[in-house]
């Protein structure tokens, strides 16, 4: 598709007689027409900068915006700005399917009168424009995927860039969410396919991440409907894990980390499994932070009896009645067995901040594979 678009541009530049450059609707670059360095031709910052970085800058998309282009349905003329190195530029808007899906830019130096449709070379122009809202309407999603994988883990630049391109998929800045896969064996299986149904997937880090659109920010269906159709065709005790919800792409690295961070909850507290949510997890947030326990908790973990103990004793908020009945256990026995464990850690149990030390060194010994401890 991307040759078929350059052909269009080619086109366009040769039948206006000006540069072009072909943006999709987030900015993103995808042709342009040679420029000629004798000096024929135009050329301005905003021109130079999208070639070069493939899209151009937040602030120069709001000052077009300003002059109606997301909404225009014909072609229009963007002013001159001496003073921060803009020239005039004819904007042909590319639709198709009642959608603006991008922009055709043509450094005419004021030469077109867009009103003008008795003018054979913008009527064919025009005719181009529709071919290439035709092209850019049929993308399939999997180039999307790409930029879904970039926005997650490529280069500050790229992020930026990815995330813009992604951001047109989801209509005035609608509610979405973004679900981590995680392939039980660390790898997604030859013929695995990726859920689609609006939702936009890529593989990243040996398992998948999906963007989710949700009709509303409280209704959580579609990313119930995604999680279930992914770990369908997965190996059993595969997981997934949901972000919470956000308005727009500007924070896909931060649902990014809730996203992952939940998979590995789901993936070691069975009550959470296979399909942990971010807003659901408690103290557990606190837990996937940590690079793992703290040394002191360490001796403890080579008795999982004692860590099991240490454990239920903590998430029974320190009452000694609840945890010998969850055990099972005389009460006795429990006192013993917490007696070892401050001997052990040094830790004094009836003080909150040893508490709160050890319960999300004990969390974070899970998620890294630091405790032999039951899943419970």
């Amino acid at each position: 598709m991307r040759d078929d678009l350059q052909e269009l541009v080619d086109q366009v530049s040769r039948v206006l007689a000006a540069p072009a450059t072909l943006e999709d609707a987030g900015f993103t670059l995808l042709a342009f027409c040679a420029h000629d360095d004798s000096g024929a031709d135009p050329m301005d910052a905003v021109r130079t900068r999208s070639i070069l970085t493939r899209g151009s800058a937040p602030a120069t998309r709001r000052w077009f915006e300003e002059f109606g282009i997301a909404s225009a349905t014909r072609p229009l003329r963007t002013p001159a700005d001496p003073a921060a190195g803009i020239l005039t530029r004819l904007v042909i808007p590319v639709r198709h399917g009642g959608r603006t899906r991008g922009y055709l830019w043509l450094l005419d130096d004021g030469r077109i009168d867009p009103d003008d449709d008795g003018d054979p070379a913008l009527l064919r122009a025009l005719d181009l424009a529709a071919a290439a809202g035709r092209l850019l309407a049929g993308r399939p999603a999997d180039d999307l995927g790409g930029a879904l994988a970039d926005a997650l883990t490529g280069r500050p630049g790229a992020r930026t860039q990815a995330a813009r391109r992604l951001g047109e998929r989801l209509a005035d800045d609608a509610a979405q969410v973004l679900v981590a896969v995680c392939p039980e064996g660390g790898a997604v299986p030859p013929g695995w396919r990726l859920p689609s149904a609006g939702a936009v997937a890529g593989l990243v880090d040996d398992g998948a991440a999906v963007l989710v659109p949700l009709p509303t920010s409280t209704d959580l269906r579609p990313a119930g409907a995604v999680t279930a159709a992914s770990l369908a065709a997965l190996p059993p005790g595969s997981t997934a894990g949901v972000s919470a919800v956000r308005r727009g792409t500007g924070e896909l690295t931060e649902q990014w980390s809730e996203a992952r961070a939940a998979a590995r909850v789901a993936a070691v507290v069975e009550r959470f499994s296979p399909v942990a949510h971010w807003g659901e997890l408690g103290g557990w947030r606190l837990a996937a932070s940590l690079p793992g326990p703290d040394p002191a908790i360490r001796p403890l973990l080579a008795d999982p009896v004692l860590t099991a103990t240490a454990e239920a004793f903590l998430d029974c908020a320190g009452s000694a009645v609840r945890t010998a009945g969850a055990m099972r256990i005389h009460r006795q026995t429990l006192y013993y067995r917490l007696g070892r464990i401050a001997a052990l850690t040094g830790l004094d149990l009836a003080d909150g901040d040893a508490r709160l030390l050890l319960h999300a060194g004990l969390r974070a010994a899970r998620l890294t594979g630091d405790s032999r401890a039951h899943r419970s």
